[in-house]
């Protein structure tokens, strides 16, 4: 298995280009001169990740003002993504990466433990990407409570 590198602030963020909720298509590339709030998030419809969404639904009139897009992103298909935007109105960008590239280039794909049992799973983290593409803050093994303000407030200063 190949050892990845962890991305650290002001390095260049990985290129992603992935299917959305909707139908629609999200790729960095297409969003240079706006900052990027990417947030990784293990599953659609669980507890933490349906907080997570719900918060930074709330907030999007905030990062809007910005200048800011926020894209969720989990291996979950993009038909699970449109029910949970449904069911919980949700108001951000939820990206499918199925084939989890993005995540491992994020190096969010992790080994988990769960009562002793060992698997791979996504580890809750957020990347904000300034206008040139390049990483302005990193959060890693999140915790959702006050998570969306932080990011909020680190946005504000990119």
């Amino acid at each position: 298995m190949s050892e990845t590198r962890t991305l650290e602030i002001g390095d260049k963020a990985p290129a992603f280009r992935l299917p959305t909720d909707g139908g629609g298509k999200v790729a960095l590339s297409d969003l240079k001169g706006k900052i990027v709030v990417l947030y990784f998030y293990p599953k659609d419809d669980t507890s933490g990740c349906t907080k997570e969404a719900i918060d930074f639904s709330a907030a999007k009139a905030k990062f809007d003002k910005l200048g800011a897009v926020v894209i969720g992103c989990s291996r979950d298909s993009v038909a699970a993504h449109d029910k949970f935007k449904t069911k919980h109105k949700l108001k951000v960008t939820l990206a499918a990466d199925e084939a989890g590239k993005t995540t491992e280039a994020y190096g969010v794909w992790v080994e988990k433990s769960l009562y002793g049992r060992k698997y791979m799973g996504i580890e809750r983290a957020t990347f904000l990407i300034d206008r040139t593409g390049k990483i302005a803050g990193i959060w890693r093994k999140v915790k959702v409570p006050g998570h969306v303000e932080a990011v909020l407030k680190a946005a504000q200063s990119v």
